[in-house]
């Protein structure tokens, strides 16, 4: 998004709260963001991840502690709509909240331990590991990264990984 520099005045005005800069900064994203959404969605989504950036790109400007990121934070927006948008359009929602609802209310706590532990023990090694220092040691990533010798995104990926496998073994 070379068109708005993070030391703009437009953006700076439009972070501090002024209306007419905001709807001035909608304007001018526009066609960065449809560009960018262009290559990222499906043809069928495309306003409809742009219409979406735009909408969070007014709500939560203000959110934006550091304008240096104010590009990459709205391309990831689009990013994460098409995403989403993609998702919807194959009926695949690996975050289905209303499954996992209706998956707990059918268990009692103690067949939710015991289904926990199974999903856990089913998991490699590697990544059972990781989920069980995160979630259940509570350390950090730095530091899990620090005692198993691994880059932060490494234990980025295979917690994610972890957690995607333990959730698609609880559902299946």
């Amino acid at each position: 998004m070379a068109a708005i520099p993070h030391e703009s005045p437009l953006l700076q005005a439009a972070h501090a709260g002024d209306r007419d800069a905001l709807a001035a900064l909608l304007r001018a994203c526009h066609p960065d963001i449809r560009r960018y959404a262009q290559r990222h969605c499906l043809i069928s989504d495309v306003d409809d991840a742009v219409q979406e950036a735009l909408w969070v790109l007014a709500r939560k400007l203000q959110a934006v502690r550091t304008l240096a990121a104010f590009s990459g934070w709205l391309l990831q927006i689009v990013k994460r709509e098409c995403r989403r948008l993609g998702r919807l359009a194959f009926r695949y929602d690996p975050y289905d909240e209303a499954a996992v609802e209706q998956w707990m209310a059918r268990h009692s706590s103690a067949d939710l331990q015991l289904d926990l532990a199974s999903a856990l023990q089913s998991l490699p090694a590697t990544y059972r590991e990781v989920i069980l220092m995160r979630d259940f040691e509570e350390m950090s990533i730095a530091e899990i990264a620090a005692q198993l010798q691994l880059t932060t995104a490494a234990v980025k990926s295979r917690l994610h990984r972890a957690r995607a496998m333990a959730r698609e073994y609880l559902l299946a």
